[in-house]
């Protein structure tokens, strides 16, 4: 939704600064994303690690990548 009349400066400079700050806060959430994606891809191979090795000792089975259907 606009202004019938054309912006003021104080109004072009206050859209900039709003459109600035958002474009800043994106581009941090975009940060913190990828430095923390290192350790949650740690810890979800320890908890399949840890399931493996449960399921090894409970079945006395070797547990491997799941096998094709076809063959």
């Amino acid at each position: 939704m606009g202004l019938c009349s054309p912006s003021t400066p104080r109004q072009l400079l206050s859209t900039v600064a709003l459109f600035a700050f958002g474009a800043g806060l994106l581009a941090y959430g975009v940060h913190l994303s990828y430095v923390h994606v290192e350790p949650q891809r740690a810890r979800t191979l320890a908890r399949d690690q840890f399931v493996r090795d449960y399921l090894r000792r409970k079945y006395n089975k070797e547990i491997g990548p799941p096998r094709s259907s076809s063959g």
